[in-house]
Protein backbone atom coordinates (compact mmCIF):
# COMPACT_ATOMS: atom_id res chain seq x y z
CA UNK A 1 0.00 0.00 0.00
CA UNK A 2 1.33 3.55 -1.01
CA UNK A 3 0.18 6.62 0.25
CA UNK A 4 -2.68 6.54 3.02
CA UNK A 5 -3.91 9.69 5.14
CA UNK A 6 -3.41 10.07 8.84
CA UNK A 7 -6.04 11.90 11.33
CA UNK A 8 -5.53 13.40 15.12
CA UNK A 9 -8.32 14.92 17.11
CA UNK A 10 -7.09 17.02 19.23
CA UNK A 11 -9.33 19.12 22.03
CA UNK A 12 -9.19 22.06 19.54
CA UNK A 13 -8.47 21.22 16.24
CA UNK A 14 -8.55 17.55 13.93
CA UNK A 15 -5.26 17.41 11.48
CA UNK A 16 -5.65 15.14 8.58
CA UNK A 17 -2.32 14.34 6.54
CA UNK A 18 -1.29 12.45 3.47
CA UNK A 19 1.73 10.18 4.72
CA UNK A 20 3.94 8.09 2.40
CA UNK A 21 5.65 4.93 2.97
CA UNK A 22 8.74 6.67 4.61
CA UNK A 23 6.32 8.51 7.12
CA UNK A 24 7.01 11.95 5.58
CA UNK A 25 4.15 14.25 5.94
CA UNK A 26 2.93 15.31 1.92
CA UNK A 27 -0.05 17.84 2.95
CA UNK A 28 -2.17 18.48 5.93
CA UNK A 29 -5.57 20.22 6.62
CA UNK A 30 -6.44 21.38 9.94
CA UNK A 31 -10.09 21.88 10.90
CA UNK A 32 -11.70 23.39 14.22
CA UNK A 33 -13.04 20.79 16.71
CA UNK A 34 -16.77 20.61 16.85
CA UNK A 35 -18.48 20.91 20.28
CA UNK A 36 -21.03 17.90 19.14
CA UNK A 37 -19.85 14.21 18.76
CA UNK A 38 -21.97 14.25 15.34
CA UNK A 39 -20.29 17.37 14.10
CA UNK A 40 -16.50 15.53 14.70
CA UNK A 41 -17.65 12.48 12.92
CA UNK A 42 -18.16 14.77 9.81
CA UNK A 43 -15.31 17.37 10.36
CA UNK A 44 -13.26 14.18 9.94
CA UNK A 45 -14.51 13.04 6.88
CA UNK A 46 -14.62 16.51 5.60
CA UNK A 47 -10.96 16.48 6.36
CA UNK A 48 -9.76 13.54 4.78
CA UNK A 49 -11.81 13.91 1.53
CA UNK A 50 -10.09 17.20 1.21
CA UNK A 51 -6.44 16.38 2.03
CA UNK A 52 -7.12 12.98 0.22
CA UNK A 53 -8.66 14.27 -2.96
CA UNK A 54 -6.75 13.27 -6.14
CA UNK A 55 -4.10 11.62 -4.28
CA UNK A 56 -4.63 8.17 -4.44
CA UNK A 57 -4.58 7.32 -0.59
CA UNK A 58 -5.67 3.70 -0.16
CA UNK A 59 -6.74 4.25 3.46
CA UNK A 60 -7.47 6.03 6.37
CA UNK A 61 -5.76 5.83 10.13
CA UNK A 62 -7.57 7.94 12.92
CA UNK A 63 -5.67 8.22 16.56
CA UNK A 64 -8.85 9.20 19.33
CA UNK A 65 -7.95 9.90 22.85
CA UNK A 66 -9.87 7.11 24.96
CA UNK A 67 -10.57 3.50 25.03
CA UNK A 68 -10.50 1.74 21.50
CA UNK A 69 -11.90 -1.82 21.53
CA UNK A 70 -9.73 -4.86 19.94
CA UNK A 71 -10.91 -4.43 16.34
CA UNK A 72 -10.28 -0.76 16.43
CA UNK A 73 -13.41 0.11 15.02
CA UNK A 74 -15.31 1.51 18.40
CA UNK A 75 -14.14 4.35 20.57
CA UNK A 76 -15.38 2.71 23.95
CA UNK A 77 -15.36 5.85 25.91
CA UNK A 78 -13.69 9.25 24.96
CA UNK A 79 -12.66 11.80 28.00
CA UNK A 80 -12.95 14.69 26.18
CA UNK A 81 -15.37 14.08 23.20
CA UNK A 82 -19.07 12.46 24.58
CA UNK A 83 -18.72 9.54 22.47
CA UNK A 84 -19.67 5.98 24.40
CA UNK A 85 -19.77 3.12 22.53
CA UNK A 86 -19.14 5.12 19.26
CA UNK A 87 -18.66 3.43 15.92
CA UNK A 88 -16.21 5.52 14.08
CA UNK A 89 -14.61 3.21 11.98
CA UNK A 90 -18.36 2.39 10.00
CA UNK A 91 -19.52 5.61 10.03
CA UNK A 92 -15.80 7.76 8.45
CA UNK A 93 -15.86 4.55 5.87
CA UNK A 94 -19.21 4.98 4.99
CA UNK A 95 -18.16 8.96 3.86
CA UNK A 96 -14.79 8.63 2.50
CA UNK A 97 -15.32 5.08 0.77
CA UNK A 98 -11.70 3.80 2.21
CA UNK A 99 -11.13 1.84 4.85
CA UNK A 100 -10.64 2.80 8.23
CA UNK A 101 -8.37 1.71 11.28
CA UNK A 102 -9.22 3.26 14.64
CA UNK A 103 -6.53 3.85 17.48
CA UNK A 104 -5.93 5.33 20.49
CA UNK A 105 -3.59 8.28 19.86
CA UNK A 106 -1.13 8.01 21.96
CA UNK A 107 -0.59 4.13 20.51
CA UNK A 108 -0.41 5.77 17.09
CA UNK A 109 2.35 8.14 18.30
CA UNK A 110 3.72 5.81 19.87
CA UNK A 111 3.81 3.39 16.81
CA UNK A 112 5.14 6.75 14.58
CA UNK A 113 8.09 7.04 16.90
CA UNK A 114 8.93 3.46 16.72
CA UNK A 115 8.30 3.28 12.83
CA UNK A 116 9.99 6.60 11.75
CA UNK A 117 11.69 8.88 14.77
CA UNK A 118 13.64 7.60 17.66
CA UNK A 119 12.41 4.39 18.48
CA UNK A 120 14.69 3.25 15.24
CA UNK A 121 17.11 0.37 15.98
CA UNK A 122 15.14 -0.88 19.17
CA UNK A 123 12.16 -3.50 19.12
CA UNK A 124 11.29 -3.31 22.13
CA UNK A 125 9.99 0.27 23.11
CA UNK A 126 7.77 1.82 25.48
CA UNK A 127 6.70 5.11 25.15
CA UNK A 128 5.08 7.75 27.71
CA UNK A 129 3.76 11.41 26.89
CA UNK A 130 3.83 13.84 29.08
CA UNK A 131 0.85 16.78 27.98
CA UNK A 132 -1.62 17.68 29.81
CA UNK A 133 -2.31 14.00 30.83
CA UNK A 134 0.00 11.03 30.37
CA UNK A 135 -0.53 8.29 27.95
CA UNK A 136 1.18 5.97 26.34
CA UNK A 137 2.13 2.98 23.85
CA UNK A 138 3.49 -0.19 23.96
CA UNK A 139 6.08 -2.10 21.59
CA UNK A 140 7.15 -5.69 21.85
CA UNK A 141 8.80 -7.45 19.29
CA UNK A 142 8.12 -4.65 16.75
CA UNK A 143 4.55 -5.04 17.53
CA UNK A 144 2.35 -2.72 19.08
CA UNK A 145 0.80 -4.35 21.95
CA UNK A 146 -2.96 -3.34 22.28
CA UNK A 147 -4.17 -6.02 24.75
CA UNK A 148 -7.11 -8.44 25.13
CA UNK A 149 -9.56 -5.49 24.47
CA UNK A 150 -7.77 -3.33 23.35
CA UNK A 151 -7.64 -0.87 26.15
CA UNK A 152 -3.50 -1.14 27.05
CA UNK A 153 -1.14 1.24 27.69
CA UNK A 154 -2.97 3.49 29.62
CA UNK A 155 -0.13 4.48 32.03
CA UNK A 156 -1.56 7.58 33.47
CA UNK A 157 -3.98 6.04 35.58
CA UNK A 158 -1.63 3.79 37.38
CA UNK A 159 -2.10 4.65 40.87
CA UNK A 160 1.56 5.56 42.43
CA UNK A 161 -0.17 7.33 45.76
CA UNK A 162 -2.93 5.31 47.51
CA UNK A 163 -5.49 7.71 48.23
CA UNK A 164 -3.69 10.58 46.37
CA UNK A 165 -4.74 13.15 44.53
CA UNK A 166 -8.68 13.09 42.70
CA UNK A 167 -7.93 12.32 38.86
CA UNK A 168 -10.12 13.37 36.13
CA UNK A 169 -10.97 9.58 35.78
CA UNK A 170 -12.68 9.40 38.81
CA UNK A 171 -9.55 7.33 40.90
CA UNK A 172 -7.11 8.99 43.22
CA UNK A 173 -3.42 9.16 42.56
CA UNK A 174 -3.33 8.36 39.07
CA UNK A 175 0.56 8.70 37.87
CA UNK A 176 -0.40 11.57 35.37
CA UNK A 177 -1.42 14.14 38.33
CA UNK A 178 1.98 13.90 39.81
CA UNK A 179 3.47 13.46 36.03
CA UNK A 180 1.96 15.62 33.32
CA UNK A 181 2.04 19.12 32.28
CA UNK A 182 -1.03 19.81 34.52
CA UNK A 183 0.97 18.32 37.61
CA UNK A 184 4.23 21.16 36.46
CA UNK A 185 1.81 24.16 36.82
CA UNK A 186 0.38 22.97 40.08
CA UNK A 187 4.04 22.90 41.63
CA UNK A 188 5.16 26.31 40.06
CA UNK A 189 1.89 27.62 41.73
CA UNK A 190 2.46 25.87 44.97
CA UNK A 191 6.19 27.06 45.21
CA UNK A 192 5.73 30.32 43.70
CA UNK A 193 2.87 31.05 47.07
CA UNK A 194 4.86 29.44 49.19
CA UNK A 195 8.28 31.61 48.21
CA UNK A 196 7.36 34.21 46.05
CA UNK A 197 10.83 35.85 46.61
CA UNK A 198 11.99 32.93 44.80
CA UNK A 199 9.86 32.98 41.82
CA UNK A 200 10.38 36.40 40.55
CA UNK A 201 10.71 35.49 36.79
CA UNK A 202 7.90 33.18 37.00
CA UNK A 203 5.38 35.43 38.34
CA UNK A 204 6.60 38.39 35.69
CA UNK A 205 5.78 36.20 33.11
CA UNK A 206 2.17 35.83 34.61
CA UNK A 207 -0.08 38.19 35.86
CA UNK A 208 1.95 38.21 39.19
CA UNK A 209 -0.11 36.07 40.88
CA UNK A 210 0.75 32.21 41.29
CA UNK A 211 -2.53 31.14 39.51
CA UNK A 212 -1.89 33.10 36.65
CA UNK A 213 0.55 30.85 36.03
CA UNK A 214 0.22 29.10 33.10
CA UNK A 215 2.85 26.25 31.44
CA UNK A 216 4.19 27.89 29.15
CA UNK A 217 5.29 30.45 32.03
CA UNK A 218 7.11 27.65 33.77
CA UNK A 219 8.82 26.49 30.72
CA UNK A 220 10.34 30.35 30.13
CA UNK A 221 11.26 31.34 33.43
CA UNK A 222 12.73 27.45 33.54
CA UNK A 223 14.72 28.79 30.99
CA UNK A 224 16.23 32.11 32.52
CA UNK A 225 17.12 30.20 35.58
CA UNK A 226 14.07 30.96 37.90
CA UNK A 227 14.43 28.57 40.69
CA UNK A 228 11.14 27.66 41.64
CA UNK A 229 10.63 26.92 37.84
CA UNK A 230 13.83 24.49 37.81
CA UNK A 231 12.54 23.18 40.97
CA UNK A 232 8.86 21.95 39.69
CA UNK A 233 10.36 20.59 36.32
CA UNK A 234 12.55 18.05 38.73
CA UNK A 235 9.63 17.25 41.01
CA UNK A 236 7.63 16.24 38.13
CA UNK A 237 11.10 14.27 36.67
CA UNK A 238 10.98 12.54 40.03
CA UNK A 239 7.48 11.23 39.31
CA UNK A 240 7.85 10.73 35.84
CA UNK A 241 11.58 9.06 36.25
CA UNK A 242 10.27 6.63 39.16
CA UNK A 243 7.44 5.82 37.01
CA UNK A 244 9.40 4.50 33.94
CA UNK A 245 11.18 2.35 36.83
CA UNK A 246 8.18 0.19 37.44
CA UNK A 247 7.68 0.17 33.62
CA UNK A 248 10.96 -1.50 32.70
CA UNK A 249 10.24 -4.31 35.98
CA UNK A 250 6.98 -5.11 33.80
CA UNK A 251 8.02 -4.88 30.29
CA UNK A 252 12.17 -4.43 30.43
CA UNK A 253 12.22 -2.62 27.01
CA UNK A 254 15.65 -1.67 25.24
CA UNK A 255 14.25 2.27 25.43
CA UNK A 256 11.32 4.67 26.49
CA UNK A 257 10.95 7.38 24.41
CA UNK A 258 9.55 10.43 26.12
CA UNK A 259 7.09 12.47 24.53
CA UNK A 260 4.72 14.99 24.82
CA UNK A 261 4.79 18.91 25.48
CA UNK A 262 6.70 19.04 28.41
CA UNK A 263 9.23 16.79 26.91
CA UNK A 264 10.16 19.82 24.56
CA UNK A 265 11.86 21.11 26.98
CA UNK A 266 14.85 18.82 26.28
CA UNK A 267 17.59 18.05 28.30
CA UNK A 268 15.86 20.57 31.30
CA UNK A 269 13.55 17.68 32.02
CA UNK A 270 14.97 14.67 30.36
CA UNK A 271 18.34 14.72 32.52
CA UNK A 272 16.30 14.25 36.08
CA UNK A 273 14.00 11.99 34.75
CA UNK A 274 17.32 9.39 33.46
CA UNK A 275 18.42 10.26 37.74
CA UNK A 276 15.19 9.64 38.87
CA UNK A 277 14.68 6.38 36.44
CA UNK A 278 18.46 5.45 38.21
CA UNK A 279 17.58 6.09 41.49
CA UNK A 280 14.32 3.94 41.12
CA UNK A 281 15.35 1.20 38.81
CA UNK A 282 15.21 -2.27 40.75
CA UNK A 283 18.83 -3.53 40.56
CA UNK A 284 20.17 -0.79 39.13
CA UNK A 285 23.39 -1.20 39.72
CA UNK A 286 23.69 -4.77 38.26
CA UNK A 287 21.39 -5.12 35.11
CA UNK A 288 21.12 -3.54 31.78
CA UNK A 289 19.73 0.03 31.96
CA UNK A 290 17.06 1.09 29.09
CA UNK A 291 17.66 4.42 27.55
CA UNK A 292 15.78 7.46 27.72
CA UNK A 293 15.06 9.44 24.67
CA UNK A 294 13.41 12.74 23.31
CA UNK A 295 10.82 12.24 21.24
CA UNK A 296 11.75 12.90 17.56
CA UNK A 297 8.25 13.65 15.29
CA UNK A 298 6.66 16.18 18.02
CA UNK A 299 3.04 17.26 16.96
CA UNK A 300 3.03 14.85 14.02
CA UNK A 301 4.07 11.67 15.44
CA UNK A 302 0.14 10.58 16.48
CA UNK A 303 -0.64 11.90 12.49
CA UNK A 304 2.05 9.35 10.99
CA UNK A 305 1.67 6.83 12.97
CA UNK A 306 -2.41 6.53 12.52
CA UNK A 307 -1.21 6.66 8.67
CA UNK A 308 0.98 3.90 9.34
CA UNK A 309 -1.25 1.58 10.89
CA UNK A 310 -3.79 1.92 8.36
CA UNK A 311 -0.93 0.87 6.36
CA UNK A 312 -0.19 -1.90 7.85
CA UNK A 313 -4.36 -3.10 7.85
Amino acid sequence: MGLTIGVDIGGTKIAAGVVDEDGTVLDTRQVATPPTPEGVVEAIADAVSTVGKGTGAEAVGIGAAGYVDDKRATVLFAPNIAWRHEALKDKIEQRVEMPVVVENDANAAAWGEFRFGAGAGHDDVVCITLGTGLGGGIIIGGRLHRGRFGVAGEFGHIRVVPDGLLCGCGSQGCWEQYASGRALVRYARQRAAATPEAAAVLLGLGDGTPDGIEGRHVSAAARQGDGVAIDSFRELARWAGAGLADLASLFDPSAFIVGGGVSDEGDLVLDPIRKSFRRWLVGSTNRPHAQVLAAQLGGRAGLVGAADLARQG
